[in-house]
This record gives C-alpha cells, sequence and structure tokens, in this order.
C-alpha cells in the first residue's frame, strides 16, 4: 500500500528484517506526510538492517559502496564490515574548506527544504573512478537524492553496479532498487504523488 489516506495518524508501525519500530507521521507538505524513519542512534535496527541488506548485495560485484551523508553513515558502517570491504565512501551536502578539487551536484528530497547539493571531494572522485560502485541509501522516495549520487558518481567517472535502500517509500521512484520494505507516503485524498 504505497498510498494511504492520512485520517489523524501520529504514528505508523513497521516491521523491517523481524525488528518493530513505530514511526512518527510527520507532515512535509500541505497534503503530504510521511512516516519518519530514521536508522541515527539504534544501534541494533542499523546492524540488523544491514545484515538483511548484506545478503541481498553479496550477489553483486561491487568494489566500493557510496551513499549521501548522514543518516546513512552507520549503514554503510556495519555493511562494509559484513562484507569484508576496508572502505566506503559519504557524499557530503557542503563543500568544506578541506576539500581539494570537489565535484557538487544539486539535489530535491521530499524531506529536506529547498535544494541541496552532494559533493565528492577530489580524493574520493580518484578513489572511485573506474570502480564498480553499489550505492546506498536508508530511504527512497522519489529517488531524489540516490539519483544525485548516482550522477555525482558517474561524472566521477564510476560504475554503478546496483542500487539499495532500506526502505522505497511510496511508488513514485520507479528505477531498480534493492530494498527490505516499503513505507507508505499518507495524503489527505489517499492519492498523492510522492
Amino acid at each position: 500500500m504505497p498510498h494511504i489516506r492520512y485520517e489523524g495518524q501520529t504514528s505508523y508501525e513497521i516491521t523491517v528484517c523481524g525488528l518493530k519500530r513505530k514511526l512518527p507521521v510527520i507532515q512535509i507538505a500541505p497534503d503530504l506526510w510521511i512516516a519518519s524513519f530514521v536508522m541515527l542512534g539504534d544501534a541494533q535496527l542499523v546492524n540488523v538492517c544491514a545484515g538483511g541488506l548484506a545478503t541481498k548485495l553479496a550477489q553483486y560485484d561491487f568494489e566500493l559502496m557510496v551513499g549521501p551523508e548522514a543518516k546513512v553513515v552507520p549503514l554503510l558502517q556495519s555493511l562494509a564490515t559484513l562484507l569484508g570491504h576496508r572502505r566506503y565512501v559519504v557524499c557530503r551536502k557542503s563543500v568544506k574548506a578541506y576539500m581539494q578539487d570537489p565535484i557538487v551536484v544539486e539535489v530535491r528530497s521530499i524531506t529536506t527544504k529547498g535544494v541541496q547539493t552532494l559533493v565528492l571531494d577530489g580524493p574520493d572522485v580518484a578513489r572511485v573512478r573506474g570502480k564498480r560502485v553499489a550505492v546506498v541509501d536508508d530511504v527512497v522516495s522519489t529517488g531524489g537524492s540516490i539519483e544525485a549520487v548516482d550522477t555525482l558518481l558517474r561524472k566521477a567517472g564510476a560504475e554503478i553496479v546496483c542500487k539499495a535502500a532500506v526502505l522505497k517509500e511510496g511508488d513514485e521512484y520507479q528505477g531498480d532498487l534493492i530494498y527490505l520494505g516499503t513505507l507508505p507516503v499518507f495524503s489527505a485524498s489517499g492519492s498523492c504523488k510522492a
């Protein structure tokens, strides 16, 4: 059930890899609510979801995992440990003073107001160039963030092997995606476009 009618729900219960979590339902636009899934700080959830994704990702031949900061960082850490990867790359959300020749793309996300940037530092550009890469995120809704990472990596010369997320939210994103579960998008009419 990717789109359901909002009827004053304040929470939504989800089960991912056998773990139940009660998520707050948050209004993000005049006629749009989401169940806010945040893994930061929930070590049990991060590790269990990483185990589920690692099983699926192990079927793909990639050399490096890349994701956008910040909520996906603990997931990348756990996945790297489980899959035996010594390194992963994080796309930052702003250019930092220490960065050397960064590349930048802009992105719109339903959970962030305005336009964001995603940045790959020069040393990370060199690290991904010519590599087979898996793009990882926590939740994919419209696909704005995960596609921006894809664009950034292609600019850097990486080959995208697969894209993965813990959850797929709504039904707007139609790209290939490995995921563990789904979240609905809530609207007043029950038929909104995420």
